[in-house]
């Protein structure tokens, strides 16, 4: 874990630098703001599984407005899940998240979690086909393909292939890229309340497909850092494939081998550092889960491992009380990224 105090940053959302969008190529032209070193330094947050229930649903717009309010953020990723597992799946509600994401004044970056579409088959989250509500997700939260919510920015988009939620861009030696990896064993646990008692064909094809456009991302992302030697990749997912509370005997993690394999191999053989940013879990943690010796490289078959990945998970659901505030350093610190956790106000 790397703590560091905010810095006063000169930060602009028209930093942001692009990747090109499609599943295949991902090289980018640096493009710094106006007045800075090209090396130099910003600051963005992290938020994930919020809010969850009426309580949080409340409070949200306060904690927009206190996210909008930390000095000098370039941008806000919201890593999943916009609602607890145990309510309704309403368009209502989604148009209720999506009018408090709009008012971020920053670029808010978004990439979805199990909760609001492949769990809403659930009969207390109103027994709703979960491709529908992918769908709809889909067309509600990325009606706009490659550019953010909150503050209007261009950002590289999966767009062509039907992923219009991945998405990408390059910002001063660090490429960053969401993958639409989700709990609930990447979306592929049975539907029972809709009558099935293993996977469709439906969703096997489904996940297959998001998750084959997943490890196309991870490879872009660090393709475009190896040609370009820079120094980080930071990847932004919900499900949290290694969750320290899991027993390693647990076998349903199987559909999340693919992108743990890809990981390993990318990040082994780039020199610089990875970061992966997830919620899920709900709890606070950082960790190095691909490291030599992890449970987890056995757990899922990979042989290899990845020294150099650092994992990172935000608080979440009842533990929900504070925000990451994530910070690129300056070449020569210690690490590339550090962090804090900035607590709610009340």
């Amino acid at each position: 874990m790397h703590l560091t105090r905010t810095h006063t940053l000169a930060a602009a959302a028209a930093a942001l630098v692009l990747l090109p969008a499609g599943i295949g190529s991902a090289h980018a032209v640096d493009a710094p703001a106006p007045g800075q070193q090209k090396d130099g330094h910003y600051s963005f947050a992290v938020i994930g599984d919020v809010p969850y229930g009426a309580e949080q649903v409340a409070a949200f717009p306060r904690w927009v407005d206190q996210i909008n309010a930390t000095p000098d953020l370039s941008f806000t990723v919201h890593v999943g899940d916009i609602k607890n597992g145990s309510s309704k799946c309403t368009n209502e509600y989604f148009s209720m998240i999506r009018t408090q994401f709009d008012r971020f004044t920053m670029p808010l970056v978004y990439t979805p979690g199990d909760n609001e579409w492949t769990d809403c088959h659930r009969t207390n989250n109103g027994t709703y086909d979960p491709l529908e509500r992918l769908s709809t997700i889909r067309s509600m939260f990325f009606d706009h393909p490659g550019r953010t919510l909150g503050a209007d920015t261009t950002v590289a988009s999966q767009e062509a292939a039907g992923f219009p939620e991945n998405v990408s861009f390059r910002r001063q030696g660090v490429d960053i890229a969401t993958l639409h990896v989700v709990g609930s064993n990447d979306g592929t646990l049975p539907w029972p309340e809709l009558g099935f008692t293993s996977p469709t064909a439906a969703q096997v094809a489904e996940e297959k497909a998001r998750m084959d456009s997943a490890v196309a991302q991870v490879r872009s992302a660090f393709a475009s850092a190896r040609q370009r030697h820079d120094r980080a990749v930071a990847l932004f997912l919900q499900a949290d494939m290694f969750d320290p509370t899991y027993d390693v005997t647990w076998a349903d993690n199987s559909a999340f081998q693919p992108l743990v394999r890809e990981l390993v191999a990318q990040s082994d053989a780039f020199d610089g550092e990875v970061y992966l940013f997830n919620g899920d879990s709900h709890i606070y943690n950082s960790d190095r889960p691909l490291a030599a010796g992890s449970k987890w490289l056995g757990f899922y078959g990979v042989e290899g491992s990845a020294e150099n990945l650092e994992r990172v998970t935000v608080d979440g659901s009842n533990n929900n009380k504070d925000f990451l505030v994530v910070t690129v350093n300056r070449p020569g610190a210690e690490h590339v990224l550090s962090w804090q956790r900035i607590p709610y106000a009340s």
